[in-house]
C-alpha cells in the first residue's frame, strides 16, 4: 500500500513584531530551502490567516503585543495538532523553556538565532509533520482496507453477522464468535476491533492451543523479574499490552482449566497480577474469544467452566461454515484472485464456469481459509489468463457426487463432508497430521470431526 507524497512547499508563519526580525529570519530559510514563508506583526493575525489556510510550522516570537506567544502557541495545538511551533525569544529562562515544551512547543531558540541552527530546526520540524501526516493517512487506508477485506458476503447469512457486528463494534462488551475452523473468527474480532472505538489502539491475538498452564499465563500476564529462573528482566504480558484495545483469544475452549479461573478472574476484577508479583495492576481491554461450535457441549461435560463460558459469552456471533453460503464463493474468488495476482504479479481475470461449478459442489471442509489456499494456489500456477480446473488441486477433482434424477439418491452435506475426510485419511494411511495439511484443517479441528463422525 503506497501513501502519496506530499510535494508542495511545506508553508510557514513567522510571528514577530519587529519587521526586521521577520525579514532576517525569512531571508536566512529561504536561502536554504523552498519553504512558503508568510510573516506577521502579532498573534491575531496569524490566527486569522490560518482560519483559510493553517501552516504547518510556526516561528513565533515569546513577547508579542496582544496575545503574547506562550498563548498564541496553546491555541494553534488546540486548533491545529499537527502544526509545529518553534518559540524564539531574548529573554529566555530554563522555566519559560520547560513550559513552552510541555505546551506543545517542538523548541524552543533564545536569540540571536543563526541562520543554519534555525533551518536545522525548521526541517526537522516539517519531518515531524510529514512522519504525522503519512502515518495518519496510513491507520485511515488500513482503516478502508479493513473494512473492504474482513466482511465479504452477500448471502443472508453474512449480511445478518455483518449487521450484528456493526450494532456491537463500539460497545465494551465481551463477544464470544463461535464457528468451524476458516470461518473468519479472527477476522470478524478485527472488525469488531477496526470499526470500534478502539481501533487506534492494540489489536494482538493469542491461540490458546499448546501451551501448559505456565506458558499462558507467562504470555497472558507476564512476570515480574526473578519470578523463576531464566526471569531475567519483567516482562509484559499480553493483557497488559492490549491495555485500552483489544485481546482475541482463539481457540479459548482448550484452554486448560486452571487457566480459565485466572482468565475469569481477570475478567471479574479488570486487574491483574503478573507472575512473581503482588501488585494488581488495572488494564483496560475489552475481550474477544473465539471457539468451535462444540463449546456449549464441552461445558455440560465440565471441560470448560460455565460461569467463564457465559462472562465470555455476553454477546455472541455464530459465523457459517461456507457450505451454507454458496453464493458467497464467486465473490471471495475474485476477492482473492485480486490479492494473489498483486503479490505474485500476476493478471489471473477470472474463473472458467467448469471450474467455478468444481468449486460450488465442493464442501470446503477448511472454508473459506481453505478456499483461499486453492484460489492461491490456482493463481500462482495458471499459465492462462483465466483459472481452469487443471489449476484446482487433484483432491477436489477426484471428488464426485451422486447424481440421480430422485432427490432421494442425493447425499447431505454431512455425509459428503464424511466421506471426504474418509478418503483423505484412507489415502493417507490416517496419518492425522497429514491428512489435516491436505484438508487445510487444525490437526484439533480434524480430531473433532472424526469423532463426531465415528472415523477415530
Amino acid at each position: 500500500m503506497e501513501i502519496p507524497k506530499n510535494h508542495s512547499p511545506m508553508r510557514v508563519a513567522v510571528v514577530d513584531d519587529e519587521p526586521i526580525a521577520c525579514r532576517e529570519i525569512k531571508k536566512g530559510l529561504l536561502r536554504r530551502t523552498d519553504f512558503d514563508i508568510e510573516t506577521f506583526p502579532d498573534g491575531e493575525s496569524a490566527l486569522k490567516r490560518m482560519q483559510d489556510h493553517s501552516f504547518d510550522l510556526i516561528l513565533c516570537d515569546l513577547k508579542l503585543p496582544g496575545i503574547d506567544g506562550m498563548t498564541l502557541l496553546r491555541t494553534v495545538k488546540k486548533r491545529f495538532p499537527e502544526t509545529q511551533v518553534i518559540m524564539i525569544t531574548g529573554h529566555g529562562s530554563v522555566d519559560v523553556a520547560v513550559q513552552a515544551i510541555q505546551s506543545g512547543a517542538f523548541h524552543f531558540v533564545i536569540k540571536p538565532v543563526k541562520t543554519e541552527e534555525l533551518t536545522s530546526l525548521s526541517q526537522r520540524a516539517l519531518e515531524t509533520v510529514r512522519l504525522i501526516r503519512e502515518t495518519s493517512a496510513l491507520k485511515k487506508a488500513l482503516f478502508t482496507q479493513s473494512r473492504e477485506q474482513y466482511l465479504i458476503g452477500h448471502s443472508p447469512a453474512m449480511q445478518k453477522v455483518m449487521a450484528l457486528i456493526k450494532k456491537i463494534c463500539s460497545l465494551n462488551c465481551n463477544v464470544l464468535i463461535m464457528g468451524e475452523s476458516g470461518t473468519g473468527k479472527e477476522l470478524t474480532a478485527r472488525a469488531l476491533h477496526f470499526l470500534g472505538e478502539r481501533r487506534e489502539n492494540p489489536f494482538i491475538g493469542f491461540s490458546c492451543v499448546g501451551f501448559t498452564d505456565e506458558l499462558i499465563a507467562n504470555e497472558l500476564f507476564g512476570h515480574e523479574k526473578g519470578a523463576f529462573t531464566g526471569a531475567v528482566d519483567t516482562k509484559i504480558g499480553l493483557l497488559e499490552s492490549s491495555d485500552k484495545g483489544t485481546i482475541f483469544l482463539d481457540e479459548v475452549g482448550l484452554m486448560p482449566l486452571t487457566m480459565q479461573v485466572k482468565l475469569l478472574r481477570f475478567i471479574q476484577e479488570r486487574s491483574l497480577i503478573r507472575v512473581g508479583g503482588v501488585t494488581p495492576i488495572p488494564v483496560d481491554v475489552r475481550l474477544i474469544a473465539a471457539g468451535n461450535s462444540d463449546l456449549k457441549q464441552e461445558v455440560e461435560q465440565k471441560k470448560f467452566r460455565e460461569d467463564l463460558y457465559f462472562r465470555l459469552n455476553v454477546v455472541s456471533i455464530t459465523l457459517p461454515p461456507l457450505r451454507d453460503r454458496k453464493e458467497d464463493i464467486p465473490l471471495l474468488i475474485h476477492h482473492f484472485i485480486e490479492r494473489y495476482n498483486h503479490r505474485f504479479k500476476k493478471q489471473i481475470t477470472g474463473i472458467a464456469p467448469d471450474a467455478l461449478k468444481t468449486l460450488k459442489n465442493y464442501p470446503f471442509p477448511g472454508n473459506v481459509r481453505e478456499l483461499e489456499n486453492i484460489v492461491e494456489r490456482a493463481v500462482a500456477l495458471s499459465e492462462k489468463k483465466v483459472i481452469s480446473c487443471k489449476d484446482l488441486p487433484g483432491d477436489i477433482l477426484d471428488l464426485t457426487f451422486t447424481s440421480l434424477e430422485d432427490d432421494a439418491g442425493w447425499k447431505s452435506l454431512e455425509e459428503v463432508e464424511r466421506d471426504y475426510i474418509l478418503k483423505v485419511l484412507e489415502k493417507t494411511g490416517f496419518q492425522k497430521n497429514r491428512a489435516a495439511d491436505i484438508l487445510k484443517l487444525p490437526r484439533t479441528t480434524l480430531w473433532r470431526k472424526m469423532k463426531s463422525f465415528h472415523l477415530d
